[in-house]
């Protein structure tokens, strides 16, 4: 007499999808409890347990937190997990990263995050580049690719493109600023040497 694979080994858990807050990393997960979704996903997704997260409708926003709920989900939902303060944002609106720092580094946290903010908004649209001041510019050359690997494993390729182009553009923008000093004090001094010509 033949079983059907399924009636001897059944499926542990629901087929679901998660997905990172900036909806570019997608993994497949079959978890029967929500506490089993959020441990198989923080794997799957690279986030460390220490990081506090929620998870939300990846459609609406609509936070899942507790069991009852999660077993009313349909196969394939896909669910979104959020780390630390994140918001969930509908498609197409720009993510900002949050970088996990030690709280006591509280003039680190902001920079980390400054940097991470911009490095997100630059992975969106490179061109943006040519528009930052010196303050960013300065900030993403100085910026250790390595440090930030962690949080974003597969953009450190991209990192360390950024922080040689962010380098050459510094460079530029300070040589076009030393360019137009030279030309203010020039024209001071042209000014200065017609008003005492016209005073002669």
């Amino acid at each position: 007499m033949e079983h059907d694979m399924d009636e001897i080994h059944p499926l542990q858990g629901l087929p679901l999808k998660v997905m990172d807050f900036t909806r570019e990393h997608r993994k497949g997960v079959v978890a029967s409890s929500l506490q089993e979704f959020i441990d198989r996903a923080r794997k799957k997704l690279g986030i460390p347990p220490t990081i506090p997260v929620r998870i939300v409708l990846e459609q609406d926003g609509t936070e899942v937190d507790d069991d009852e709920y999660f077993s009313t989900m349909d196969k394939n939902t896909s669910l979104m997990i959020l780390i630390n303060d994140q918001r969930w944002l509908p498609p197409g609106k720009l993510p900002r990263y949050q970088i996990v720092v030690d709280e006591t580094d509280a003039a680190g946290n902001r920079l980390n995050k400054d940097l991470s903010g911009l490095v997100d908004r630059l992975h969106g649209d490179l061109t943006q580049i040519s528009m930052l001041g010196g303050k960013d510019l300065e900030l993403l050359s100085d910026m250790d690719p390595d440090s930030l690997a962690d949080i974003m494993p597969d953009k450190k390729m991209f990192l360390e493109q950024l922080k040689e182009a962010s380098g050459r553009f510094l460079s530029e923008k300070r040589q076009a600023q030393d360019a137009l000093e030279l030309l203010k004090l020039y024209h001071g001094q042209q000014t200065l040497a017609q008003s005492k010509k016209e005073k002669v």
